[in-house]
Protein backbone atom coordinates (compact mmCIF):
# COMPACT_ATOMS: atom_id res chain seq x y z
CA UNK A 1 0.00 0.00 0.00
CA UNK A 2 0.92 3.20 -0.87
CA UNK A 3 -0.12 6.94 0.08
CA UNK A 4 -2.03 8.23 -2.62
CA UNK A 5 -0.76 12.00 -3.96
CA UNK A 6 -3.42 14.82 -1.45
CA UNK A 7 -3.88 18.27 -2.33
CA UNK A 8 -5.90 20.81 -0.19
CA UNK A 9 -7.27 23.91 0.86
CA UNK A 10 -9.07 26.24 3.46
CA UNK A 11 -12.97 27.81 2.77
CA UNK A 12 -15.06 29.40 5.75
CA UNK A 13 -16.95 26.36 6.14
CA UNK A 14 -15.61 23.43 4.19
CA UNK A 15 -11.97 21.84 3.74
CA UNK A 16 -11.47 20.34 0.62
CA UNK A 17 -9.08 17.49 0.01
CA UNK A 18 -7.85 15.84 -3.54
CA UNK A 19 -6.84 12.80 -3.96
CA UNK A 20 -4.89 12.35 -7.06
CA UNK A 21 -5.26 9.06 -7.91
CA UNK A 22 -6.17 8.67 -11.98
CA UNK A 23 -8.65 5.67 -12.66
CA UNK A 24 -9.77 5.05 -9.35
CA UNK A 25 -11.65 1.86 -8.48
CA UNK A 26 -13.03 0.36 -5.02
CA UNK A 27 -12.79 3.96 -3.77
CA UNK A 28 -13.81 4.07 0.02
CA UNK A 29 -13.91 7.33 1.73
CA UNK A 30 -14.67 7.20 5.35
CA UNK A 31 -15.32 10.14 7.23
CA UNK A 32 -15.22 10.96 11.42
CA UNK A 33 -15.36 13.63 13.29
CA UNK A 34 -11.49 14.14 13.94
CA UNK A 35 -10.44 11.35 11.29
CA UNK A 36 -10.18 11.00 7.49
CA UNK A 37 -10.05 7.83 5.44
CA UNK A 38 -9.28 7.28 2.23
CA UNK A 39 -8.18 4.00 0.42
CA UNK A 40 -8.48 2.87 -3.70
CA UNK A 41 -7.03 0.75 -6.22
CA UNK A 42 -5.87 3.02 -9.03
CA UNK A 43 -3.15 4.49 -11.21
CA UNK A 44 -1.54 3.03 -13.94
CA UNK A 45 -0.08 0.42 -11.82
CA UNK A 46 -3.07 -0.30 -10.19
CA UNK A 47 -1.56 0.33 -7.38
CA UNK A 48 -3.49 0.21 -3.91
CA UNK A 49 -3.44 3.67 -1.98
CA UNK A 50 -4.46 4.58 1.37
CA UNK A 51 -4.40 7.39 3.36
CA UNK A 52 -5.30 8.35 6.95
CA UNK A 53 -5.37 11.86 8.15
CA UNK A 54 -5.98 12.71 11.71
CA UNK A 55 -7.48 16.39 11.12
CA UNK A 56 -6.45 19.78 12.37
CA UNK A 57 -10.04 20.03 13.74
CA UNK A 58 -13.52 18.47 13.87
CA UNK A 59 -15.64 18.18 11.00
CA UNK A 60 -19.06 17.01 10.17
CA UNK A 61 -19.10 13.58 9.28
CA UNK A 62 -22.85 13.60 8.13
CA UNK A 63 -22.40 16.59 5.60
CA UNK A 64 -19.18 15.41 4.52
CA UNK A 65 -19.33 14.46 0.87
CA UNK A 66 -16.54 12.77 -1.77
CA UNK A 67 -16.87 12.77 -5.21
CA UNK A 68 -14.68 10.26 -7.88
CA UNK A 69 -13.57 11.73 -11.33
CA UNK A 70 -11.30 9.80 -13.69
CA UNK A 71 -8.49 11.85 -12.42
CA UNK A 72 -8.98 12.17 -8.51
CA UNK A 73 -11.03 11.79 -5.54
CA UNK A 74 -12.11 14.59 -4.53
CA UNK A 75 -13.52 15.14 -0.98
CA UNK A 76 -15.58 18.14 0.98
CA UNK A 77 -15.28 18.54 4.49
CA UNK A 78 -17.65 20.22 6.30
CA UNK A 79 -15.99 22.11 9.30
CA UNK A 80 -18.03 21.64 12.54
CA UNK A 81 -17.03 24.65 13.28
CA UNK A 82 -17.83 27.16 10.74
CA UNK A 83 -15.62 30.93 10.55
CA UNK A 84 -12.59 29.28 11.75
CA UNK A 85 -8.98 28.58 9.57
CA UNK A 86 -7.14 25.94 9.70
CA UNK A 87 -3.50 26.87 9.14
CA UNK A 88 -2.59 22.90 8.05
CA UNK A 89 -5.03 19.52 7.41
CA UNK A 90 -3.48 17.55 9.73
CA UNK A 91 -3.73 17.77 13.46
CA UNK A 92 0.09 17.38 13.76
CA UNK A 93 2.57 19.42 12.46
CA UNK A 94 4.38 16.53 10.83
CA UNK A 95 5.49 17.55 7.10
CA UNK A 96 3.89 14.11 5.37
CA UNK A 97 5.97 14.16 1.48
CA UNK A 98 2.01 12.68 -0.22
CA UNK A 99 0.26 15.95 1.02
CA UNK A 100 0.46 19.71 -0.21
CA UNK A 101 -1.47 22.66 -0.41
CA UNK A 102 -3.66 23.54 -3.38
CA UNK A 103 -2.45 26.90 -4.40
CA UNK A 104 -4.37 27.17 -7.19
CA UNK A 105 -7.88 27.27 -4.88
CA UNK A 106 -6.33 28.57 -1.73
CA UNK A 107 -7.47 31.60 -0.53
CA UNK A 108 -6.92 34.30 2.51
CA UNK A 109 -10.70 34.31 3.44
CA UNK A 110 -10.16 35.63 6.66
CA UNK A 111 -8.19 38.93 5.25
CA UNK A 112 -10.66 39.46 2.91
CA UNK A 113 -13.72 42.42 3.36
CA UNK A 114 -15.81 44.00 0.87
CA UNK A 115 -14.94 46.98 1.26
CA UNK A 116 -11.24 46.85 1.40
CA UNK A 117 -10.04 46.34 -2.32
CA UNK A 118 -7.37 43.70 -2.56
CA UNK A 119 -3.75 45.45 -3.86
CA UNK A 120 -4.82 43.76 -7.40
CA UNK A 121 -8.09 45.53 -7.74
CA UNK A 122 -6.52 49.09 -6.51
CA UNK A 123 -3.92 48.99 -9.32
CA UNK A 124 -6.71 47.94 -12.21
CA UNK A 125 -8.59 50.93 -10.59
CA UNK A 126 -6.21 53.49 -10.81
CA UNK A 127 -5.32 52.59 -14.49
CA UNK A 128 -9.27 52.99 -15.30
CA UNK A 129 -9.25 55.95 -14.09
CA UNK A 130 -5.98 56.92 -15.74
CA UNK A 131 -6.42 59.02 -19.36
CA UNK A 132 -6.20 57.04 -22.68
CA UNK A 133 -4.30 57.22 -25.88
CA UNK A 134 -6.20 60.78 -26.82
CA UNK A 135 -5.26 62.45 -23.73
CA UNK A 136 -1.34 62.26 -23.83
CA UNK A 137 0.49 65.52 -24.30
CA UNK A 138 2.15 66.23 -27.31
CA UNK A 139 5.97 65.49 -27.67
CA UNK A 140 8.07 67.73 -30.15
CA UNK A 141 9.24 65.46 -32.73
CA UNK A 142 7.83 62.44 -31.66
CA UNK A 143 6.37 61.25 -34.46
CA UNK A 144 9.38 62.80 -36.89
CA UNK A 145 10.87 59.95 -38.65
CA UNK A 146 14.09 61.99 -39.56
CA UNK A 147 15.68 62.75 -35.96
CA UNK A 148 18.18 61.16 -34.30
CA UNK A 149 17.72 58.50 -31.82
CA UNK A 150 18.55 59.16 -28.34
CA UNK A 151 20.86 55.30 -28.71
CA UNK A 152 22.51 57.01 -31.42
CA UNK A 153 24.47 59.78 -29.26
CA UNK A 154 28.26 59.35 -27.76
CA UNK A 155 27.95 57.90 -24.35
CA UNK A 156 30.05 59.78 -22.52
CA UNK A 157 33.30 57.26 -21.24
CA UNK A 158 32.76 56.75 -17.47
CA UNK A 159 35.73 57.62 -15.02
Amino acid sequence: MQSAATKWYDRRDAVFVEFCVEDSKEVQVKFEKLKLNFSCVGGTDNAKHQNEVDLFDAIDPNESKHKRTDRSVFCCLRKAEAGKSWPRLTKEKTKLNWLSVDFNNWKDWEDDSDEDLSSFDRFSEMMNNMGGEDDLPDVDGADDDESADSDDEKMPDLE
